[in-house]
């Protein structure tokens, strides 16, 4: 894991010493196992490396090849290493040692511009290949791991974060007003910061965006997609029992993988399934190595007082303390941050990632859980985060679609057996749950509902009116399929899923987040459910596989028996939540939080970008004294995106940015 940088002069004006050191400088801020450089004449090369594999321990990065007179520097863990060393044909002795930064340079040397349709893991990396004067570079299909670049007529500069390319006198500091007004624009309950994933919050800064390539010949630069998951044809096995054995083949792969570090593994984790499976396959592969898994569980404070419906868990250690004791092999911590807040880490938190964000409520225990890891020797740091789309993919919804479709093709043994299999898992009776399916299969049964009933809820609008209509963000926001209103229902699940993963815009927010925070803690953030083979196998599921035997989740409760205590493995009557304790924390610090919200509302430049109406009707909805379960309401993430972006505008205005 490295941070890199890098600047080639397009006119081929030798580099001053001077700016390669004050690009390099700018990385002091973060921890550091080795920091190398590589010039020659107009190219500048740079790594600020941490070691987290075994291969990257004592690596020389940036590294020349004489032979094929290509330089490469590199920010990454490429996971599927054999595969690679069998196609390019490496030695045996070499492939233990190879780092990765090599192994991308060989892949480069066969493959060309086609290499990251080769490569399987988190990866950014650029490389200069002399022979034919051109930069090259990728980042991975979900963009685990950021760049950035500027670029001018005569320069292209490269960094893994953004403010080491303001050490250049000719990169100006101005505000992307287009970037905030998708930040701004796009609806509450959506936490995408934005849909064009080459821009970035400054004018001058751009990204490559996740799944892309880029390639800059003399003054042109050109990106390029390389990866588009689209499955097309599903995957047929003779039994569940086959299905079962092929994803516990494909997802021990992708947890062995993620195990490589000469460090210590831990693990975040929930009580629900998707931690749950990631600790269980995991905790056992580190058991053949002698090693153990360390877990850290986000807990309220002792004085929380639970306010949630019986449904909700805002405690999940009954459950997380289940799957310690049925895998074994775990160390387990619980951790409640006490005295901490979100509100506390926001100004911390906008350096940290360099723009506004969306995770408010869930800030500081990230951040908390990565700070103790890093104390603790944790080199990776696993978790499930993108699951939900992947291994456990399967909501009541998607189960009662599918038994409206076997009612529309009178498939009625079928149906009668997965709703006696449904009923006995919800204790409920048939005669509950067919009038839903009727109604889903034949939707003119409900065509004379009333007008009230079809209404759409809108959600608050916090981007203001002059700045939506200078910057055409809702027409923007509609070409991308955005649900403007808020309030649209998803017709097909399905669908939805295929479309979630061909768009760009759902990766982009984690990505920043964890390579941040892993380069200030040297803590690198690994997820197995974003593998991009467990991705295309899950995909490739037949439908009914998320749904037998009358399950939500279906498939990963089946898949996980004997892996997960039934506790966990079958809960289906309660469900864990974050961020239930948000307020109760928050009431110390409460009066500041409103006041600096009423300072907000008086900005001469904040009210040129805030909907301040919007604003003061939340403020005056939950007042001074807030109740616990304000926290998910609409007007608490109006009143906390609205403060996110107010002290970001305050930090560049001290920054000297042109807002």
């Amino acid at each position: 894991m490295s941070a890199i940088a890098g600047i080639v002069h397009l006119n081929k004006e030798p580099i001053k010493i001077e700016q390669a050191k004050d690009l390099m400088n700018s990385y002091q801020q973060f921890p550091a196992d080795d920091v190398q450089t590589w010039k020659k004449d107009h190219v500048f090369f740079g790594c600020y490396a941490q070691w987290i594999t075994p291969e990257s321990v004592g690596e020389q990065q940036p590294y020349y090849d004489y032979e094929r007179q290509l330089v490469i520097t590199s920010d990454a863990i490429i996971d599927n290493r054999d595969e690679l060393f069998n196609k390019l044909h490496i030695e045996l002795q070499e492939r233990k040692t190879l780092p990765d930064s090599q192994l991308i340079l060989l892949a480069y040397e066969k493959w060309g511009e086609d290499v990251p349709k080769h490569l399987i893991g988190d990866f950014a990396f650029m490389i200069w290949d002399e022979k034919r004067r051109k930069l090259f570079g990728a980042r991975d299909f979900s963009g685990a791991r950021t760049l950035y670049f500027y670029q001018n007529e005569t320069r292209f500069a490269f960094s893994t974060t953004i403010n080491p390319l303001f050490t250049f006198p000719y990169v100006e500091k101005t505000l992307n007003e287009e970037w905030l007004a998708e930040f701004l624009a796009i609806p509450i309950p959506n936490m995408v910061e934005a849909v064009d994933m080459v821009s970035t919050i400054y004018q001058s800064i751009h990204q490559i965006p996740p799944s892309h390539s880029i390639t800059v010949v003399e003054e042109r630069v050109k990106l390029t997609r390389y990866c588009t998951i689209d499955i097309k044809d599903k995957l047929k096995l003779k039994s569940s029992e086959e299905y079962k054995e092929a994803f516990h083949e494909v997802f021990n792969k992708a947890i062995t993988a993620r195990l490589r570090t000469h460090g210590e593994i831990g693990a975040q984790l929930s009580g629900g399934l998707d931690s749950g499976t990631v600790v269980s396959f995991a905790a056992k592969a580190l058991k053949k190595e002698n090693k153990m898994l360390h877990t850290y569980s986000y807990i309220p404070e002792d004085d929380f007082v639970d306010w949630t419906s019986n449904y909700y868990i805002p405690d999940e250690r009954p459950f997380i303390k289940e799957t310690v004791n049925y895998v074994g092999n775990i160390s387990d911590q619980y951790l409640d941050f006490a005295g901490r807040n979100p509100l506390s880490e926001v100004d911390d938190f906008l350096n940290l990632m360099e723009m506004p964000y969306k995770f408010f409520e869930n800030s500081f225990w990230l951040k908390g859980i990565t700070e103790i890891a890093q104390k603790q020797g944790i080199k990776i740091l696993l978790n499930g985060a993108r699951g939900n789309h992947s291994i456990s993919w399967g909501s009541w919804r998607l189960t009662t679609d599918y038994y409206a479709e076997l009612l529309k093709k009178l498939k009625w043994i079928q149906l009668n057996k997965d709703l006696t299999d449904y009923t006995k898992h919800y204790q409920t009776g048939k005669s509950n749950i067919l009038p839903i399916i009727a109604k889903k299969a034949f939707p003119i049964i409900d065509r004379f509902q009333n007008k009230e009933a079809q209404r759409v809820y809108q959600f608050p609008q916090i981007i203001s009116s002059n700045l939506a209509r200078k910057t055409k963000v809702f027409d923007k926001l509609q070409q991308y399929g955005l649900d403007l209103l808020g309030g649209a229902e998803i017709r097909n699940l399905n669908e939805f899923r295929k479309s979630y993963y061909k768009q760009l815009f759902p990766w982009n927010k984690s990505g920043v987040a964890n390579t941040n925070l892993s380069l200030r803690y040297g803590v690198w953030d690994r997820d197995p459910t974003n593998d991009l083979r467990v991705i295309q196998f899950c995909l490739a599921l037949p439908e009914e596989q998320y749904v037998k035997e009358g399950m939500e989740r279906s498939f990963l409760r089946r898949a996980t028996q004997n892996a997960l205590p039934d506790k966990v493995r079958l809960n289906q009557k309660s469900r864990g939540i974050q961020g239930a304790d948000v307020i109760h924390r928050m009431v110390p610090q409460w009066g500041t939080f409103i006041e600096a919200l009423h300072q907000l509302c008086k900005d001469p430049v904040i009210t040129e970008i805030l909907n301040i109406q919007e604003v003061k009707r939340a403020l005056s909805s939950i007042g001074n004294f807030p109740r616990p379960e304000d926290v998910y309401s609409n007007e608490f993430k109006v009143l906390t995106r609205s403060l996110i972006v107010y002290f970001f505008i305050k930090q560049c205005i001290r920054k000297g940015v042109k807002i």
